[in-house]
């Protein structure tokens, strides 16, 4: 890893664990087994456009975060995130666009979710409808966050943060 992933990867990664943590009861639903912390998945998705490696650590940090606020059950759903944060840098290394990558991990994210709460005795049906769906629209309102982060961060911070194209583009 190069010196500027680790300092953005540890910048996400903080980013990860504090969402959960200063957001908790605020800006955060929680009706078991789902939650939702608004902005809580933009820290991954932002992490997706520097490497595989920092998405892990971020999707590793977001596990930790949920973890220490609300359980087992929430952090088996957010250690999802290192899968889906590991397929979205993938593809954006192979030169998707970053929206792109949002939407077509919008079913991996949701499904991935409800899955890892059947493995806690829950019902399928809650899994799918309460989990699944209920990811999925957490996912499409944190993806419009995150790219307009990317946004601003790729006028602005070009050249110091973050490598918003792909590694393709960028030779």
């Amino acid at each position: 890893m190069r010196p500027k992933e680790i300092v953005v990867g540890g910048l996400l990664t903080a980013l990860a664990l504090l969402i959960p943590i200063v957001f908790r009861g605020y800006l955060q639903v929680y009706i078991p087994p789902f939650s939702a912390t608004l902005f809580s998945h933009v820290p991954q998705m932002l992490a997706m456009v520097v490497s595989p490696a920092v998405a892990v650590f971020v999707g590793l940090g977001s596990t930790f975060g949920f973890l220490v606020t609300l359980g087992p059950v929430v952090a088996a759903r957010a250690f999802v995130h290192v899968v889906w944060g590991v397929l979205g840098a993938i593809l954006v290394r192979r030169g998707w666009r970053l929206w792109t990558v949002l939407v077509a991990l919008l079913p991996v994210h949701a499904l991935g979710e409800a899955l890892a709460v059947l493995a806690f005795g829950f019902p399928v049906s809650v899994a799918l409808l309460q989990v699944g769906v209920g990811t999925a629209l957490h996912h499409a309102v944190d993806a419009g966050a995150a790219l307009a982060v990317a946004r601003v961060l790729g006028t602005t911070l070009a050249s110091v943060a973050l490598p918003l194209e792909p590694a393709a583009r960028r030779r």
